[in-house]
C-alpha cells in the first residue's frame, strides 16, 4: 500500500460513515452557536466575558477560577464557574440574565454558518424533525431563527439554558427533552456540535455524533475528546442529503 493510499483509505471510511449518520437520522439536533451560527462574529464572546467579570465586581465579587478546562473569554464558562461557587442563588440568575441580554445583542451581528441554512430547510422539507439544543439562551437562538425565517423548522423545540444551570451540557437534559418530546430513540437522531461539551451530552443521551470544526483547532479539540466523525464544513452534509433526494 504506497502512502497516498493509506491516507486516503481512512478519509473515504470516514466519509462511509458521515454518510451512515446523515442518511440515519430522523431527528436532528443542533447546538446553535457554531453549527447554526457564529453568534458572536461581531459581538466579541471575550468582551461578553470581560462584561461579566465587571458585572461581579460591581457587586463586589472576584471572577473564581474557571477550573474546567475552558478557555479564556467563554461567557459561559465565566457563568458555570459562578454557578459552582454559588449554585442556586440570586446572584448566579442574576448573572445568567446579564449573558442572556448580551446575546440577545449579539444576534444582529450573528453570521450564518455557511450552508446551515439549505440544509436546515432540506432536511425539514424531508419530513426530519429538528431541534435546538444548546448552552446559550433559547431567547437568543428563538430571535436568531425568526430573523432568518427558520423559526417554524425548529418549533417548539428550543432548549437551551435553563435556571437550573448543572443541566447544561455536558449533561444531556436537553437532548433528553427533545427526545422525549419526539417520542424518539436516541438512535434515531443525530447531534451536530463543536465542542466537547457537546460530544459528552450526546454520549451520556445515547445519540450517535457529528462534530463540526471550523478550524483545525475546533477539530483537534474534537478528535482528542473522541469524536469519530467530524467536518469543517456542513457542505458535504447538504450534499449527502441532496443526493439522496435525487436518489429516491
Amino acid at each position: 500500500m504506497t502512502s497516498d493510499t493509506a491516507r486516503t483509505v481512512p478519509l473515504t471510511a470516514e466519509t462511509g460513515r458521515l454518510r451512515e449518520l446523515v442518511e440515519g437520522a430522523r431527528h436532528v439536533l443542533f447546538d446553535f452557536d457554531g453549527p447554526i451560527c457564529r453568534l458572536f462574529a461581531r459581538h466579541s464572546a471575550a468582551a461578553v466575558a470581560r462584561a461579566l467579570e465587571e458585572w461581579l465586581r460591581g457587586q463586589g465579587l472576584r471572577l473564581p477560577s474557571l477550573g474546567d478546562g475552558s478557555p479564556e473569554g467563554d461567557p459561559q464558562a465565566v457563568l458555570r464557574a459562578v454557578h459552582r461557587r454559588h449554585p442556586g442563588s440570586d446572584l448566579v440568575a442574576e448573572l445568567e440574565e446579564v449573558l442572556t441580554r448580551h446575546e440577545l445583542r449579539a444576534v444582529a451581528g450573528a453570521m450564518p454558518t455557511p450552508y446551515a441554512d439549505p440544509l436546515i430547510r432540506t432536511w425539514t422539507a424531508r419530513g426530519t424533525r429538528l431541534a435546538v439544543t444548546t448552552n446559550n439562551s433559547a431567547r437568543a437562538a428563538a430571535a436568531y431563527l425568526t430573523g432568518r425565517g427558520l423559526l417554524g423548522c425548529f418549533a417548539p423545540h428550543l432548549y437551551g439554558r435553563t435556571p437550573e444551570l448543572h443541566r447544561m451540557k455536558p449533561d444531556p437534559y436537553q437532548l433528553n427533552r427533545a427526545l422525549r418530546a419526539w417520542g424518539a430513540f436516541p438512535g434515531s437522531a443525530l447531534m451536530i456540535g463543536d465542542t466537547p461539551l457537546d460530544l459528552r451530552a450526546a454520549e451520556r443521551a445515547g445519540v450517535p455524533f457529528l462534530g463540526y470544526a471550523r478550524t483545525e483547532e475546533k477539530e483537534a479539540l474534537l478528535r482528542g475528546a473522541g469524536a469519530e466523525v467530524t467536518v469543517r464544513s456542513l457542505e458535504p452534509v447538504l450534499r449527502i442529503l441532496r443526493l439522496r433526494g435525487t436518489a429516491g
